[in-house]
């Protein structure tokens, strides 16, 4: 049963408003693309049974489901207060550093001796998802001393954020390693790492999943924008984190930055989740307040991948409802004429592409102008059929893989629909797959003319080499 036709994705996160097999089930019937696992909340326990039921239901629904685990990342907190919360007073002074002894509104220790010898005088220190705000006059390696900018209420074990460095930390910590291994043993589709800083963070990460999933950089530190370019070449994927990012950037410079990173994950044809507060009311209310549907409206009309529902789907009230009206939203934006002429904008790329890319816009530029009814790609790794979304063509495109793994990678990405066939052993039979899928689907009519993608030897990953149009 395939999903709502729409070429932007859905990612819902599950949690105890959505952790049963009904629920998940209903979800998907909804229009849920890919399940997010929060590694941040849950037992391994609780993690492998939402596991199981996504997989049940992709059994029911006979059509692959996709599945990120997203791992926690080093989380920096700092200690706890004698008295119960306290509160400072902007202008005054306020120190961090590593005594054990219960804060007060003067100090209290933040756990972490590697970080004061990364701060340097004027770096920002922002407490409590940025609600206090401080700037450091001076450090040591046992301490910070700094001035409150923002004051407020500060409590025990609040999260602590550093914009202005670069943290020496790995963007693996010790939970998160064990929650790797598990995960990718468990059989996720994609690996979310948080903390990225930079793509050193990437390449440590991927020598631990040894291709067991798919690598997905999550954009939520300055450091990350800063570094982007080689973080999203070391990545299959990235994900707009714009919570973080709304704390420890200027929250004015979020909309061009989200922008801008969508933009370069289109041009790498690399998926591109923009996520956070996208439905945020609907976590207590039936329907969505007007500036959160124009901001799904406007991450559709970027050409994101796909859109992320977090505590709407794994805390809220509506889980359900949250989903039908993701799904509504992004059936109306795409039914804008003008959406279709953002998508046919070709991105300005000018550098020398391989045959597979060269095929790939072919493949785009005859769907666009001639009576073409679906482009189909025969694909083992699933990187055809990305060439080909990336060029985000007018008409459905159809991914065909004898490979299950590459089938619910693929629900990630921007209009492909995906689908399990038997190997083919020559391209005829490719010919033959794409012909019987596409009536399938409701693709193609007998004697209607798609397009066909597909690399000789048809067994082998990245030789996409053929482009033929035929009929049904």
């Amino acid at each position: 049963m395939p999903p709502p036709h729409r070429n932007i994705k859905i990612v819902a996160t599950l949690g105890p408003a959505s952790n049963n097999s009904a629920i998940i089930l209903q979800l998907a019937e909804a229009g849920v693309n890919v399940f997010r696992l929060n590694m941040s909340h849950g037992s391994h326990d609780m993690v492998a049974k939402l596991h199981k039921a996504v997989r049940d239901a992709e059994i029911t629904l006979q059509r692959p489901i996709g599945i990120l685990a997203d791992l926690q990342g080093p989380k920096i907190r700092c200690g706890v207060f004698g008295g119960g919360p306290q509160v400072l007073e902007t202008g005054a002074a306020f120190r961090f550093d590593l005594d054990d002894a219960q804060g007060d509104y003067t100090r209290v220790t933040l756990p972490h001796p590697e970080i004061f010898q990364a701060l340097r005088p004027g770096a920002s220190v922002l407490v409590n998802d940025g609600k206090i705000r401080l700037k450091v006059n001076e450090s040591s390696a046992n301490h910070a001393n700094c001035e409150v900018i923002v004051g407020g209420e500060i409590s025990d074990r609040k999260g602590v954020n550093l914009p202005d460095v670069v943290l020496p930390l790995s963007a693996l910590s010790d939970k998160d390693r064990s929650d790797l291994e598990f995960v990718c043993d468990l059989g996720v589709d994609w690996l979310a790492l948080s903390f990225v800083q930079v793509a050193q963070d990437v390449e440590e990460a991927r020598a631990l999943v040894k291709g067991r999933a798919a690598i997905l950089s999550k954009i939520e530190k300055p450091a990350a924008v800063e570094n982007y370019d080689a973080i999203l070449e070391a990545s299959d994927g990235v994900m707009v984190a714009r919570g973080d990012l709304g704390v420890e950037l200027p929250v004015q410079e979020v909309p061009r930055v989200q922008k801008m990173l969508v933009e370069q994950a289109r041009k790498a044809g690399k998926p591109v989740i923009v996520a956070t507060q996208m439905l945020e009311s609907m976590i207590e209310a039936p329907v969505p307040t007007r500036a959160e549907v124009s901001d799904v409206a406007t991450a559709i009309y970027d050409g994101a991948d796909a859109v992320m529902l977090s505590a709407e789907t794994a805390a809220g009230q509506f889980p359900i409802k949250a989903v039908e009206v993701m799904t509504a939203v992004a059936t109306e934006t795409e039914s804008d004429p003008k959406y279709a002429e953002l998508m046919a904008v070709r991105l300005n790329d000018t550098r020398e592409i391989d045959t597979s890319h060269a095929i790939a816009a072919a493949a785009r530029e005859i769907s666009d102008r001639a009576r073409i009814e679906a482009i189909c790609c025969f694909t083992q790794s699933g990187t055809t059929a990305q060439l080909v979304a990336r060029e985000k063509p007018s008409k459905p495109i159809l991914a065909m893989t004898p490979d299950v793994g590459t089938s619910r990678r693929l629900c990630l990405v921007w209009g492909l629909q995906s689908v399990v066939v038997p190997q083919a052993e020559r391209f005829k039979d490719a010919t033959v797959v794409a012909s019987q899928q596409c009536r399938r689907f409701g693709l193609a009519d007998t004697g209607q003319e798609i397009v066909i993608t597909a690399g000789v030897p048809i067994e082998e990953t990245g030789t996409t080499n053929i482009l033929r149009v035929s009929k049904v």
